[in-house]
């Protein structure tokens, strides 16, 4: 995949297509998720379009924290006091579906273990 590809998260970037945005900043997008897996379940996703985390590399490391960064401050604001899983599925055996590289804030119930 190249950075030119397009994916249904490139086009809510560009607000080509309607979300529902929780968060925003130069390098980040948040926002609810529409197949909802938690009563709280929302993608965050970088603004530069990195396919899957294992296409990420080594000058990408600032951009990845921010992220997680980024999925403490949205889960917060979304009241997961109780806490709350990150989830980053990379590859059809990951389940991933979108290939622009996004995390999962998952929350508002006890997550089960093992998750898959």
């Amino acid at each position: 995949m190249s950075e030119t590809t397009q994916t249904i998260f490139s086009k809510i970037i560009r607000r080509e297509i309607p979300a529902d945005i929780v968060y925003e900043d130069d390098l980040a997008l948040a926002f609810r998720d529409i197949n909802s897996q938690a009563p709280v379940h929302i993608l965050v996703i970088p603004k530069k379009p990195i396919p899957r985390l294992a296409d990420a590399e080594s000058g990408d490391d600032a951009l990845l924290g921010h992220l997680l960064l980024t999925a403490k401050r949205v889960a917060e604001q979304a009241g997961l006091t109780n806490g709350y899983r990150v989830v980053i599925n990379t590859g059809p055996d990951g389940g991933q579906t979108v290939y622009h590289l996004h995390l999962h804030i998952l929350g508002g119930r006890q997550m089960a273990w093992p998750p898959g």
